[in-house]
């Protein structure tokens, strides 16, 4: 029995002493969000606006480190489970697993929900000189000319292309899939002409709407946006469109709860400021943050839904 008892005293003491297990101690050291994208992508943006706004909290240095691609994702997943390593991803995470064979984690199991950050609608845009304006003329152009018209996007399980990929499917039109490089690619290919369909963030949106290079006929959130108010959702066309295009911040899966809930609730309060609400909306973005069992079951939610929806269009079946 004495034994017994200093074994567990021991176990509590190693608990403590453990860098963020506390709830209110955490964090007492710099605090790194992993970013697999790009600098001067939305994803990297969202999180230095994230990341400056969390030093004050916190009054810990928090940096953002960009490691494209798996790599990025993959340091996080087999990272020390301690939420001093954080990382801000985009809903493309949830079917990192299908589009590519032999990853080393899994989008879902090895992860662990701390909050939704931010939810950035989408536009749909069409070249000015094709005859259609509004989403119910698309739609019927494309049923009247079945594989004859493209849709543009930065590559498979982007946003740009799941929010065109689930209009297809979902409106049951024949419409030809055209990846590209990156972004700008694919939004030249929409000004040309060479795509007839492109989802781009409101702020390009409004940019290329104004100088008359592309005609927008619809938004992809659920309800009209205050930015583009003239612009209908998709869903008052095609009521079973649903997609959420989301940002959000995940740990690796062993991350102590305490920790969790405590880098939620903070920051959700940082999402609250009006000064960081207006540099979300500068991105087309709008704040959303979300308890971490909410995160949880989205993830696992889309992972499923999104898996069928590839399967479906053809991808990551062989």
């Amino acid at each position: 029995m004495k034994l017994r008892t200093i074994a567990l005293a021991g176990a509590a003491l190693v608990a403590l002493a453990t860098p963020g297990w506390a709830q209110g101690t955490y964090p007492n050291q710099m605090v790194r969000i992993v970013v697999p994208f790009s600098a001067g992508s939305v994803t990297d943006s969202l999180a230095r606006i994230l990341a400056d706004k969390l030093s004050d909290v916190w009054k810990q240095q928090v940096i953002v480190e960009n490691r494209p691609g798996l790599p990025g994702t993959t340091s996080v997943a087999k990272g020390q489970a301690d939420g001093y390593t954080l990382m801000l991803t985009s809903n493309g995470h949830t079917i990192a697993n299908v589009i590519n064979k032999n990853i080393l984690f899994d989008p879902v199991k090895d992860f662990a929900g701390v909050t939704k950050i931010a939810s950035v609608p989408m536009v749909a845009v069409v070249p000015p000189d094709l005859p259609v304006k509004t989403m119910a003329d698309f739609l019927a152009l494309a049923k009247e000319k079945p594989g004859k018209l493209n849709f543009s996007s930065a590559g498979i399980a982007s946003t740009t292309y799941l929010s065109s990929e689930l209009l297809k499917q979902a409106a049951k039109i024949d419409i030809v899939h055209v990846p590209y490089k990156g972004t700008p690619e694919a939004t030249t290919a929409v000004i040309r002409g060479d795509a007839q369909l492109y989802f781009t963030p409101i702020p390009l949106a409004q940019e290329l709407t104004a100088g008359n290079k592309v005609r927008a006929i619809a938004i992809n959130s659920n309800a009209r946006s205050d930015q583009m108010p003239d612009v209908p959702a998709v869903k008052e066309t095609v009521p079973s469109y649903d997609y959420d295009s989301w940002f959000a911040v995940l740990a690796p899966a062993a991350t102590p709860k305490a920790v969790i809930t405590k880098a939620s609730e903070d920051i959700a309060k940082v999402l609250k400021m009006p000064d960081v609400i207006e540099k979300l909306k500068a991105q087309g973005a709008v704040a959303s943050p979300t308890t971490p069992d909410a995160l949880d079951a989205q993830v696992k939610r889309e992972a499923e839904r999104y898996t069928k929806a590839l399967h479906d269009a053809g991808v990551g079946t062989n």
